[in-house]
């Protein structure tokens, strides 16, 4: 009995001190990214909805070669500039920005990472 309980107890701590595989998403539609204008830009975006309120978020996986004036913005099937949501925070990792007032961001089909200062797209995610 006692070998039975402290096999259940190690059992226990080892489940619960286990990293189970976190699935990015999930809550709205995601798109992978394709570098523009000779750069490399990759990973997933997301644009999720809830409460009125609409955000982008750039995946664990995003990175970024780096550009000048690098802007996060929204596009359907081409960049929209109304749609700017301010300067990249970092050139890799998770990261999000609120939809700007006004813009209902299930009218658009992509997310642009755009610069701003040449005129010019850096990447482009087309969302499902």
């Amino acid at each position: 009995m006692t070998n039975r309980r402290s096999f259940l107890i190690a059992s226990s701590a080892l489940l619960a001190s286990t990293a189970l595989p976190a699935f990015a998403g999930g809550h709205g539609r995601i798109g992978e990214f394709t570098g523009a204008s000779n750069h490399v830009t990759k990973g997933r975006a997301e644009v999720v909805t809830k409460g009125g309120m609409s955000e982008v978020i750039l995946l664990d996986d995003f990175w970024f070669d780096g550009a000048p004036d690098p802007k996060v913005a929204l596009g359907r099937d081409g960049y929209d500039p109304a749609t700017l949501m301010g300067k990249l925070s970092k050139n890799a990792g998770k990261q999000s920005y609120a939809v700007p007032a006004g813009i209902d961001a299930a009218q658009y089909n992509e997310v642009w990472i755009w610069c701003e200062k040449f005129n010019v797209p850096l990447g482009v995610a087309k969302l499902n």
